[in-house]
């Protein structure tokens, strides 16, 4: 029974892009794994508040990382994967 975990941070993904990620992710494992484990394959999204996750040193925010994948939020990250 496969738990994967998925860290992002707070109010950068919508609801449906999490959902959106929760499937690709039971997805792929069952591509590795075999469809029998499809029901057991755990995948949880866990957020990270703003300013709790650094990259070289530097606090990232929700806005920060929408200005890097191109602008507005939740509308570019798709397309960033």
């Amino acid at each position: 029974m496969p738990l994967v975990t998925v860290d992002v941070i707070k109010d950068v993904f919508t609801q449906d892009q999490k959902q959106e990620i929760i499937e690709r992710v039971t997805d792929a494992m069952v591509a590795v794994e075999g469809e029998a484990m499809r029901p057991v394959t755990w995948v949880r999204i866990q957020e990270v508040e703003q300013g709790d996750w650094a990259i070289g040193g530097q606090t990232l925010t929700a806005a920060a990382v929408h200005e890097m994948a191109g602008g507005k939020p939740g509308s570019d990250l798709k397309k960033a994967s």
